[in-house]
């Protein structure tokens, strides 16, 4: 079966890359390589950390994007996760960083290559319509609220967020139920217990999911152990987590988690084409894929 080209719209690094402490040089390195794994587009995400150190990661990638060469993933823009999320919900980011959600303190960061905003909406003070209007997308994450009507999309579902509740609302229910909203998923068969998946794959519209990785520097590369949203990480081979086991990501790339959807049934080839439709953008190349789902060539000829 042949694809277009696959699209990593949240993952913080692989091949031992952090994407809030990588140089331009790893940045184009890290574009290249994972062009070889089918990805063709990725938007870089950046994890909580200071004002000033994340608006240098954000200027680093967009360097990088400027320097890039064919036979590289295109860089199509930050996804910013941190910052702007619910203490309640850190999950593995540091909730010391986090600031209130106002178009002031977004300024302190703003960037034009800025495209993914992951917030607490529920906390909103005016940023969510000041991101509206500069046409950058909202997603529900790290948050406990079920009002998503100002919402682009939900940044991994189930995790860090409200679970569902028979008698009250929360994130992971409005995600379900919205129709006309995204929802990313962490389909690595360690984020999401199995009978979750089916329910997000029974309930969401199949060109509303994203399937994502959320992957980790120490994805495809020899780190066992590396500092992450100012923690200590500790990888086992299979899970990537604090000292006190909080999940800091997945450790596998897209092609891994399609694979894996597809031998449980879950897979539909439809969710390679969601984030060209979510971002409407289009990237020159296809993936030619085997029966059981792994990759046989990745054509990026223009």
């Amino acid at each position: 079966m042949k694809t277009k080209l696959l699209i990593e719209q949240h993952f913080h690094g692989c091949f031992g890359i952090d994407f809030n402490r990588a140089s331009v040089d790893e940045i184009l390195f890290l574009s290249k390589e994972i062009l070889k794994y089918g990805i063709g587009g990725i938007f870089p995400t950046i994890v909580t950390d200071t004002v000033e150190n994340t608006k240098n990661a954000i200027l680093r990638i967009k360097e990088a994007s400027k320097r890039q060469e064919s036979g590289m993933a295109k860089i199509l823009g930050v996804h910013l996760e941190g910052i702007f999320l619910n203490s309640g919900k850190s999950g593995i980011h540091n909730p010391n960083n986090f600031l209130p959600l106002t178009p002031d303190n977004f300024r302190l960061i703003e960037d034009d290559i800025i495209k993914i905003v992951t917030l607490a909406p529920e906390l909103d003070n005016g940023l969510i319509d000041y991101l509206c209007g500069k046409n950058i997308k909202v997603q529900a994450g790290h948050c406990v609220g079920g009002d998503l009507t100002k919402c682009d999309g939900v940044t991994h579902t189930f995790n860090a967020m409200s679970a569902i509740n028979h008698r009250d609302s929360s994130t992971a229910l409005s995600a379900l139920i919205n129709d006309d909203i995204y929802a990313e998923i962490i389909a690595d068969g360690v984020h999401v217990f199995e009978d979750a998946l089916k329910l997000f794959f029974k309930s969401k519209p199949q060109n509303k999911v994203l399937l994502i990785s959320d992957c980790l520097p120490c994805t495809k590369s020899n780190l066992k152990e590396f500092f992450f949203a100012d923690k200590k990480i500790f990888y086992d081979g299979v899970r990537a987590t604090s000292e006190g086991g909080t999940l800091a990501g997945s450790t596998v790339l897209l092609p891994d988690i399609i694979k894996r959807l597809n031998s449980e049934g879950l897979f539909n080839p439809v969710y390679i084409e969601n984030p060209y439709n979510y971002h409407n953008i289009d990237i020159v190349g296809a993936v030619e894929w085997n029966d059981e789902f792994s990759i046989e060539f990745v054509d990026v000829r223009k």
